[in-house]
């Protein structure tokens, strides 16, 4: 009767309510919420608790809005802009004006938002609300506008229509996060994105509550900040791509409207040989090899330029230089990296081994842990704090800095035990392509976790990376979306709230919301695929191969090309195309399960030789399972003949070629396996030596990607007997 747990608690909790609220009720002159229409009540994250009542809120383009109390002017931003996308999902013409302000004094406004002061988009403030929906009237209560923010982030979510037009569900809910550091690292450095993509990304994370964008500005591969102070740190090491401080202050200001936080990274002291460009004197080189002069580097990994930390005139440079940024970025932390030093060039110049044996610094850890004091010092008396990777962890370091886990959550565990302030990024690396699910199952602060209650309070949160190696402007939205969003309910939402299928259920439902506000994770592959086929081609076949590919996992792809690999690599191939977790795939997994057991019990009954009233239910489940599964395999199956003339018209297409014929051959053997599963009928060895081998092989990646059907076709293979 019911799909999930989510939605039996939802409507357990109807009945009370509908008791405990007259004015939600039938007597009102309006309908109840279908069953199916509860199903679509989706808001992601899930919030802390949610009481449906009886009936609907009707929207009409008479509606208007009225905010009271104390809040900051970004609330009318907030306001006019929710106004605009809930026009633009309904077609009503809501405000003719377009903006909500001051001047709209309209006390019995039928949407009521009352913020009791001014919020400060910093760490620790205040983001509860509460939302209640009657038939007659929506209002929002907050302590601060930020969290009026994140109510209407919900409200806009619940938007939901029947035959008699739009409307919101009766309702109320309160909210408040789980975690106040819920963040996205996205690195401009490795690939550049400009003003405009950045702010999509704001858009976008504001929907989900993510309240903190960290920009890695600094790398190997690019400085991409104006320096006033030090001009030629942009002008020579980012290939003329970089943020002016003016357009950083507009981002700020953008952020700052939409209750985010943008906390900036210098990567230090290694990660940095874009700082030596045009001013080679602070790295740590030596000789004709190490010392210069030095270029943009255009492949990834561990570089081994390394400031010089035994210089005085680096930390002068350095006071100057944080001064400024400093004052450029209004939040209260600044990131400083610190990880991956290969330690290289210090341990190849003579001058830096003298000082490290002068004072008892036996390795490149203690060295460094050396500059971090006195870096930290520096950022210290420009007024901010300071946060880097797990390798600025070391015996003594001061514990006003935050420790970001990306090695692993015991070195969280054993921060927060010290008494440090941590967040979490193991296991939220969305840049390798893992699921959703295994994100979203990544629990920062698990129940086993031998944490106190006060050790517990150092987690702050986490943050997904975005390390943007594979990544550009044009798939960007594709390898932060939607995916971004489960991870945004694991940082806000209760720790129970863990029920995968539900999660995919609303993610699947955001995913539109998330293409509105701008995000092109769905509608650029298209556009990616008649690139890659020719404008004139139909993409059909093309897509419905891509369809069940997803790029492959971890770090196996810079391990395919790591010869041919640099910045300018073009990011348009079936990889980049590629989801990083298959819609497709994870449905036909799904039905594949559910085939397989109903065909088991239904065998197990007749065994038994007991007629069950639920063998009907259960022939009728096979039947409709079976139907998807061979709809399906029957299209993969006569999709390679579609697919070659495509890939014979434009060689870039060649590297699929055997992708697609082992997709072909795996769905004869899946459609074969199903026919003998419904017969009984027993497979030979030579079958099944066969079918392995077709397996096997097409198990191997191809064009950097890999068939995410296959473990589903093998489990109707295996099912055979």
């Amino acid at each position: 009767m019911f799909r999930n747990a989510a939605t039996m608690l939802l409507l357990c909790t109807l009945r009370a309510f509908s008791q405990t609220n007259p004015t939600a009720n039938q007597s009102t002159g309006q309908s109840a919420l279908t069953q199916q229409e509860l199903q679509m009540l989706t808001v992601m994250p899930m919030p802390h608790e949610v009481r449906l009542g009886t009936g609907k809120f009707r929207l009409v383009s008479t509606a208007t809005v009225y905010i009271s109390g104390n809040g900051h002017s970004r609330i009318y931003g907030a306001a006019s802009r929710f106004i605009r996308n809930l026009s633009d999902r309904t077609g009503l013409n809501f405000m003719t004006e377009g903006y909500v302000t001051p001047n709209d004094t309209n006390k019995s406004a039928p949407l009521q938002i009352i913020c009791r002061r001014a919020g400060k988009v910093v760490l620790g403030e205040d983001e509860s609300y509460s939302l209640k929906i009657t038939p007659q009237q929506v209002q929002i209560i907050a302590e601060t506008d930020i969290g009026a923010l994140r109510a209407l982030s919900s409200l806009l979510q619940l938007t939901a229509a029947d035959d008699e037009g739009y409307y919101f569900p009766v309702l109320t809910m309160n909210d408040k996060p789980r975690f106040p550091w819920r963040g996205l690292l996205l690195d401009v450095s490795r690939h550049f994105y400009s003003v405009d993509v950045v702010k999509k990304q704001l858009d976008l994370l504001s929907l989900v509550k993510i309240n903190v964008l960290h920009l890695h500005l600094t790398d190997d591969q690019g400085f991409r900040i104006e320096s006033k102070t030090y001009p030629k740190l942009h002008e020579l090491g980012s290939d003329g791509q970089y943020f002016s401080q003016t357009e950083m202050k507009d981002l700020i200001r953008y952020a700052d409207e939409r209750g985010i936080r943008i906390v900036p990274e210098f990567d230090l002291p290694g990660h940095s040989t874009s700082w030596y460009i045009g001013y080679p004197e602070f790295s740590s080189g030596t000789g004709a090899t190490f010392g210069g002069p030095y270029q943009i580097d255009r492949k990834w990994g561990r570089g081994s330029p390394v400031m010089n930390p035994i210089k005085e005139e680096v930390y002068q440079f350095l006071d100057v230089f944080f001064k400024e940024m400093s004052e450029l970025f209004p939040d209260e932390y600044i990131h400083i990296g610190g990880d991956e030093n290969n330690g290289l060039q210090w341990a190849l110049n003579p001058e830096i081994q003298a000082f490290m044996r002068a004072n008892a610094l036996p390795t490149k850890e203690a060295l460094q842990n050396y500059f971090n004091k006195r870096l930290s010092a520096i950022i210290t008396k420009h007024g901010k704090k300071v946060m880097g990777w797990d390798e600025i962890f070391v015996e003594g370091v001061p514990k006003s800095i935050v420790i970001q886990s990306w090695q692993g959550k015991e070195a969280l565990y054993k921060a927060a035990r010290q008494g440090y302030t941590t967040l979490l990024s193991s296991g939220y690396y969305l840049d390798i392509h893992e699921p959703t699910d295994k994100h979203y199952l990544n629990e920062p602060l698990p129940d086993s976790v031998k944490l106190s209650a006060d050790e517990r309070k150092f987690v702050l949160g986490g943050e997904a990376c975005m390390w943007s190696e594979y990544v550009n402007a044009g798939n960007v939205d594709s390898r932060i979306w939607p995916r971004m969003a489960a991870i945004a309910e694991r940082f806000w939402s209760p720790a129970s709230v863990r029920d995968v299928d539900d999660m995919y259920r609303r993610l699947d439902h955001i995913s539109s919301w998330l293409e509105q506000l701008g995000s092109t994770h769905e509608t650029n592959v298209p556009l990616m695929l008649r690139r890659l086929s020719g404008v004139h081609e139909d993409i059909t076949p093309l897509k419905t191969f891509t369809d069940v590919l997803e790029t492959v996992k971890e770090y196996k792809r810079g391990q395919i090309i790591r010869f041919t690999y640099s910045s300018f690599y073009p990011l348009t191939g079936i990889a980049d195309v590629a989801r990083p977790d298959s819609r497709i795939a994870r449905q036909f997994r799904s039905v594949t399960g559910k085939y397989l057991n109903a065909l088991k019990e239904l065998k197990e009954s007749k065994v038994s030789g007991k007629n069950s009233l639920l063998d009907s239910s259960k022939i009728t489940l096979v039947e409709t399972q079976r139907e998807v599964l061979v709809h399906w395999l029957r299209l993969w199956k006569g999709n390679h003949e579609k697919v070659q003339p495509i890939i014979r018209k434009n060689p870039r297409l060649a590297e699929i070629e055997e992708h697609s014929l082992a997709l072909s051959l795996a769905s004869q053997l899946g459609l074969e396996a199903i026919d003998r599963l419904e017969r009984g009928v027993a497979v030979t060895p030579q079958w099944k030596y066969i079918a392995s081998l077709i397996l096997e092989r097409a198990k191997q990646p191809r064009a950097q990607t890999d068939i995410m059907v296959l473990p589903a076709i093998e489990q109707l293979v295996k099912a055979v007997k």
